[in-house]
């Protein structure tokens, strides 16, 4: 089963998100990852396989600094456990970031359609292809 967590406050996200997955881990995991906006208004995306020990190495590494972001835990449904099938998934530009659970069902179609407007796609998950389904949505330039 999957996991998800968000935080919008006045203190760094990065470790209360960690926290809210450890309480997730009894759920069962392949991978975990977080994206953080930060001060500067650039999303920052990181993202391991395997047990959430490997995630905190990364997030202590490279601590992402900013108040508002979202986490994932991972169970393969689409897509081996690997790292770029680990959630969250970017917009190709980096500035949209997504996390969800369940099934998008018609998932393949859209990711079709999708590459013959030339998107490239970096995992094999449905979920990828809600990022890129957005930003081709999102009005540009607003």
């Amino acid at each position: 089963m999957c996991g998800i967590v968000g935080y919008i406050g006045s203190k760094t996200a990065g470790p209360i998100m960690l926290e809210g997955l450890r309480r997730l881990e009894y759920r069962g995991y392949d991978s975990a990852g977080i994206s953080v906006i930060g001060n500067d208004g650039v999303l920052r995306t990181l993202k391991s396989t395997g047990k959430l020990g490997k995630l905190e190495e990364l997030i202590a590494e490279k601590p992402p600094e900013g108040n508002c972001g979202i986490g994932h835990t991972r169970w393969a449904t689409h897509g081996a456990p690997s790292h770029s099938n680990a959630h969250p998934h970017t917009s190709a530009d980096g500035t949209i970031s997504i996390v969800h659970n369940g099934i998008i069902e018609n998932a393949s179609i859209l990711r079709v359609r999708l590459e013959s407007q030339g998107v490239k796609f970096q995992s094999e998950t449905d979920t990828e292809v809600l990022a890129h389904l957005i930003d081709c949505l999102w009005p540009k330039g607003g």
